[in-house]
């Protein structure tokens, strides 16, 4: 709460009082000190009649702001905490979802309401327009919070993100324990009025174990998930299934990703154009990616072409996005990017570096003209909506159902096939067997809690090994023996104090 404008102003007007009265009193105060007659009588009698009638006109101030205090209203609550508002494009087909989303978050029984729908269908973009309709609308909360979760939990991670939004960037935070964590969050939002947002849930999430109070039902909780069965777990008081779009709204927004200026261009494509929306099966990720995708495609032979490159699923359609990157270099370093865990945050900068030390940017003979290059694909991967930008401006991410598309190629399809092992953030205890290593071009194991590696894998084939944010302390010498091609090699944050010695075999070594 905060006084009013009237009330501060009375305050203002008391405390310029006190200050005079106090002046005053001790002008009195001198004055009673200064008689003579042996102390019989003042000093000065006209010095103490003013004296009198300064006293007086005080008293009447008094009496006329006493009159005037506020007895009825006298403070107001606080404006909302400015939200973040998060990015998001024109919410074609969602205001009636935005609606009973909304609608339900002013029902007293319901606390905890649950999103769930086919990946790509709109989920995160539905939350992500009521995150941003508080930033637009009057409400009651202290606290509109956003928490991305992912296929796998990290809950330090949710603590971190809640921690933050609840205004607190204190240096002792990052040393306390996860437990400490979630008493310090609970002593601080059982006492406010918040509303959760979590992204992405894949299995329950225990709310108590994050440190989120969530018996009051004046508290909201809104979440996402792929699975209705997480939103029995999740104990929802009420879910949402989150539907595919109507043919009219899956028309509009292909339209509007694909431009009247390609529409018009010849009588046969919109024809065709309706062909390729109805393939796109209502998911508004997949209209979007290839109404961009095929938007500079103007002839109904190409119009064609995208319908004949596009089958029956997700992945299908979402490939054509991939096949459309003007050079194959664009494509392998999309590829690259589904090294990463899932809604992994990549640094533009890291990203170049390492494409740079694979040989994919060869066009330019200097390192300058290499950034720019890997720069220049980072846009057009972002313009054809493969790469998604972030808050960060210098991060870029994965949506998941385009980093699945992306594991489904590199692991399955084209030339690629069979020679990407990526098992990023899937909590491993030990490396997979060294039968598995054989063969492979590029290994990603980061995020898990691997200790040690031990064997020779014969991996001649192998450029890539991303073992960054294990447990590693000990990797046996013999273990990089039959590695020639490897080129890029992370070891960054593990618990090793030492490199072994048999990291010298690596003869084609460009990054560590």
């Amino acid at each position: 709460m905060q006084p009013l404008d009237q009330v501060q102003g009375w305050l203002s007007r008391v405390e310029t009082l006190e200050t005079q009265v106090t002046q005053l009193i001790g002008d009195g105060t001198e004055e009673v000190e200064k008689k003579c007659l042996g102390g019989c009588c003042p000093r000065h009698c006209r010095t103490r009649y003013k004296l009198g009638k300064r006293v007086a006109r005080k008293l009447k101030e008094m009496d006329i702001l006493m009159s005037q205090r506020p007895s009825d209203v006298v403070a107001e609550r606080l404006p909302s905490p400015r939200l973040g508002e998060r990015p998001s494009e024109a919410p074609v087909g969602m205001n009636s979802r935005i609606g009973k989303v909304w609608s339900s978050l002013h029902q007293e029984q319901v606390g905890i309401i649950g999103l769930y729908g086919l990946g790509g269908v709109g989920k995160t973009t539905l939350l992500t327009q009521i995150n941003n309709a508080f930033t637009k609308r009057t409400h009651d909360f202290d606290f509109v919070i956003w928490a991305t979760v992912s296929k796998t939990v990290n809950l330090e991670n949710i603590q971190d993100d809640i921690w933050k939004k609840i205004g607190f960037c204190d240096d002792k935070w990052k040393s306390k324990s996860r437990d400490e964590k979630a008493t310090s969050i609970w002593r601080v939002l059982s006492e406010k009025r918040f509303v959760l947002l979590l992204d992405d849930l894949w299995e329950r999430l225990d709310l108590s174990d994050v440190g989120v109070p969530f018996q009051n039902k004046k508290n909201k909780i809104v979440f996402t998930t792929r699975s209705e069965e997480v939103c029995a777990q999740m104990e929802a008081d009420k879910k949402i299934k989150v539907e595919c779009l109507t043919w009219t709204e899956s028309w509009e927004l292909f339209r509007m990703k694909l431009g009247e200026d390609t529409l018009d261009f010849h009588p046969e494509i919109p024809e065709l154009a309706q062909a390729v929306a109805q393939e796109c099966c209502g998911l508004p990720l997949v209209q979007t990616t290839m109404g961009r995708a095929i938007a500079g495609k103007k002839t109904p032979q190409e119009r064609k072409y995208a319908i004949k490159c596009m089958g029956d699923k997700v992945f299908p359609l979402l490939k054509y996005s991939y096949n459309c990157l003007p050079t194959e270099v664009s494509r392998s370093c999309f590829l690259y990017c589904s090294l990463y865990p899932e809604d992994y945050m990549m640094s533009k900068a890291s990203l170049i570096n390492r494409w740079i030390c694979e040989g994919f940017l060869d066009e330019f003979d200097d390192m300058e003209g290499a950034e720019n290059q890997g720069y220049n694909i980072i846009g057009t991967l972002i313009h054809a909506c493969l790469l998604e930008e972030t808050l960060i401006d210098y991060k870029v991410k994965l949506h998941d159902v385009i980093r699945d598309m992306a594991l489904w190629i590199a692991c399955e399809t084209g030339k690629e096939q069979d020679k990407f092992l990526v098992q990023a953030g899937s909590t491993l205890t030990e490396a997979p067997e060294v039968a598995r290593w054989m063969g492979q071009k590029r290994i990603s194991l980061m995020d898990n809690q691997i200790e040690k590696l031990t064997g020779s894998p014969n991996c001649p084939n192998l450029s890539t090994l991303f073992l960054e944010n294990n447990s590693l302390n000990m990797i046996t010498d013999s273990f990089f023996r039959f590695m020639p091609n490897l080129r890029v090699l992370d070891l960054s944050m593990n618990a090793m104090t030492e490199l072994p010695q048999g990291i010298s075999n690596l003869v084609s070594l460009q990054y560590l």
